[in-house]
């Protein structure tokens, strides 16, 4: 089938088992939302996220992925020194403040699973296998139920034609380095809501060119480096495909993904900088 990357299976339209996925991907992600990828790939292509998913999800429950998930922050944060705007910087009322915190917070979560996630499927996807070393304790350990439990909060969006005028000079600038074309992601769309958060944040990281891409190489170092050493193998290659009965998927998939990984090794070592920018950052160190 041809990819539709408008339609989308949302949260509060789940039911049976994808209403189970969804409750999955929220406790597994330690978020309180279901991404756009997960929802497009739930529209388009449902069996083969069922499937894949049970495939990829053991990877985030180790000790080895918080490791991974810290470190990554670590990685992205140490270059960029980012100063910290508390609410009378950014003119914002201390509610709005611990919202913007809150949402914030949610994708600086997110932003290493993605990368991870996206990751492990493109390569899986173009037919390499990854993972089956056997590592040391911390590769098949649990991941530690209090590392990010419970930071973040549902993160809400302008909607494509909700821009506010202040944020126009600052979005146009982000879709210039991103090349995103006429989309924005997630994180822009959310920000737009608070217009000075915005602007304080893309400033703060992306004002030393130098020092934002020594933030992505060495994130993007860590996420190829732990999916060589994942302990389980997701079967997620086009033959593992074909065996399940889900050939059809692989080329939409491979792409979808595929794509999402090559975009968001500019992207998503941001997330823990916008959080850090109004001190909504996480756990450096386990």
């Amino acid at each position: 089938m041809a990819l539709d990357t408008t339609a989308q299976v949302y949260d509060h339209e789940a039911t049976g088992w994808q209403r189970g996925l969804y409750d999955d991907i929220k406790r597994t992600f330690r978020a309180p939302f279901v991404n756009w990828i997960f929802r497009t790939a739930m529209a388009n292509e449902p069996a083969f996220l069922r499937y894949a998913w049970g495939q990829v999800a053991p990877v985030f429950d180790t000790r080895a992925f918080a490791e991974l998930s810290v470190d990554y922050r670590d990685a992205a944060l140490t270059p960029l020194e980012i100063p910290v705007h508390d609410s009378r910087d950014l003119d914002l009322r201390p509610p709005e403040y611990r919202e913007l915190q809150g949402q914030l917070a949610t994708f600086d979560i997110v932003g290493p699973r993605l990368a991870v996630l996206f990751r492990t499927l493109a390569r899986t996807l173009d037919g390499e296998r990854v993972g089956g070393v056997a590592g040391g304790v911390d590769s098949t350990a649990p991941y530690p139920a209090d590392l990010d439990r419970g930071r973040g909060r549902e993160p809400t969006m302008t909607g494509p034609d909700e821009t506010p005028t202040a944020a126009k000079e600052t979005l146009a600038a982000v879709q210039e380095r991103h090349d995103l074309g006429d989309g924005l992601p997630s994180i822009y769309r959310c920000l737009a809501q608070w217009p000075a958060a915005l602007e304080a944040g893309w400033t703060a990281v992306t004002g030393d060119d130098d020092a934002l891409a020594a933030a992505c190489e060495e994130a993007d170092r860590l996420v190829d480096d732990f999916v060589d050493r994942l302990a389980y193998t997701p079967r997620t290659t086009p033959a593992d495909l074909r065996d399940a009965g889900l050939g059809g998927a692989v080329e939409d998939m491979a792409a979808l993904f595929g794509q999402f990984d090559a975009g968001g090794t500019g992207l998503l070592p941001l997330l823990p900088g916008y959080a850090a920018a109004v001190g909504a950052e996480g756990r450096r160190r386990l």
